[in-house]
């Protein structure tokens, strides 16, 4: 396959399959006499999962660990589900951040007037720092 056609089948865009392969997620594919890149099953299989774990959210680094982990056939599930369960803690921790910050402006929202005068809780919060 071309870049195009494994792009079309993984749902990975040409332009990051070629950064994905620049940073190292992926290996250096072969390259046909002309020199475009060549892409086997493999290769699209690798892409479908780098995409996956993407949308998981998972970071570049931790795609490595995985893909590493997942070309490990002596792996330890214990080790991937660590991975998965780290992941999962630092979620939690932005979660409640993102609660905390959303609890905050939905206060200063509801404590504001909303009319034509000037003052403003939300401004004068932000006003003092804090």
């Amino acid at each position: 396959m071309n870049i195009g056609e494994v792009a079309a089948a993984t749902g990975v865009s040409a332009k990051m399959i070629r950064y994905y392969e620049k940073v190292g997620l992926i290996h250096a594919v072969n390259r046909s006499d002309a020199g475009y890149r060549k892409y086997t099953v493999q290769d699209q299989r690798m892409l479908a999962f780098i995409r996956r774990a993407r949308e998981l959210g998972f970071s570049l680094e931790r795609i490595k660990t995985l893909i590493g982990l997942w070309e490990d056939t002596s792996r330890h599930s214990a080790d991937v589900r660590q991975l998965a369960r780290q992941y999962i803690d630092e979620l939690d921790e932005d979660i409640a951040k993102l609660r905390s910050i959303r609890d905050e402006l939905a206060y200063l929202s509801d404590h504001c007037h909303g009319d034509n005068r000037p003052d403003c809780p939300i401004i004068e919060r932000l006003a003092k720092g804090e």
